[in-house]
């Protein structure tokens, strides 16, 4: 059974973490395969979005313990992981700019609530729940936990939900900001690919120039992000979608986005 299921249908890459038995936790070999997913996905011009998500009833559990357990007697390197698995996927989804949906279907625990909290948009099914579990095993929050949760909701409901571990429910998850949408189990699935496909008509070079600007919002001070948003704006200011999406206004018709 392949650790990962990948398949590309209207202009979007789906994604699926298979896994089940062990609720679609990491191994090296898992993170490998993602990451060159995400490689692949960001050099394939058919593909303009992609959908993450899990199979079975949990999103990811997180880090597969049974590869950080001790091998005679000696404990192995925790960094080591993190430099190899998580890191590697978490900056491939945030740097690839094309929008990446999230279909949270059931429990998504330590990193794995972290890797879908790296994601463009995210749904959850009514069922899901979010932890940052890292705490309960003596470690901190990785796959970029302690960066991207503070500034989705804030310092102080950061430093709780990881401290505390405390299970968060998917209707919580939306009241803070986590979560753009929760929905029915039956239905997540579909209603994450219906708004991935939507996204893969839109003009693709523009929504990745958002995301790039996003990005550098996040380490930068008011007057050079204006600088930053200038470049771009002339960037995305000389894209045929543009020029389309002005002559469809002046037209009065829907655009016809072709991604360049």
């Amino acid at each position: 059974m392949p650790p990962l299921i990948v398949a590309v249908e209207s202009g979007v890459a789906r994604l699926t973490l298979n896994r089940p038995d062990v609720l679609n936790s990491f191994t090296r070999d898992l993170a490998q395969k993602l990451l060159q997913a995400l490689r692949d996905a960001a050099t394939d011009d058919t593909v303009r979005a992609v959908l993450l998500t899990g199979a079975g009833r949990g999103f990811c559990a997180g880090q597969d313990l049974a590869e950080a357990m001790p091998v005679d007697g000696a404990i192995p390197d925790l960094g080591d992981f993190v430099r190899e698995t998580w890191n590697p996927v978490v900056s491939a989804i945030r740097h690839l700019e094309k929008p990446v949906v999230c279909a949270v279907n059931g429990v998504a625990a330590g990193a794995g609530a972290n890797l879908a909290f790296a994601c463009d948009i995210v749904f959850a099914s009514s069922n899901a729940t979010f932890v940052q579990s890292f705490a309960k095993i003596g470690v901190i929050p990785d796959s970029g936990g302690t960066f991207i949760l503070p500034r989705l909701v804030g310092l102080h409901r950061a430093t709780v939900m990881t401290m505390l571990a405390e299970k968060v429910t998917a209707e919580q998850a939306k009241e803070i900001g986590l979560v753009y949408q929760v929905v029915a189990p039956e239905a997540l699935v579909d209603t994450a690919f219906t708004t991935a496909a939507h996204l893969a008509t839109q003009p693709t070079r523009a929504l990745g120039l958002i995301k790039r600007a996003f990005n550098k919002s996040l380490g930068v001070d008011l007057d050079e992000q204006l600088a930053v948003e200038e470049a771009l704006q002339r960037e995305a200011g000389r894209t045929a979608d543009y020029a389309e999406g002005v002559h469809a206004f002046l037209e009065k018709r829907p655009p016809r986005f072709t991604g360049k």
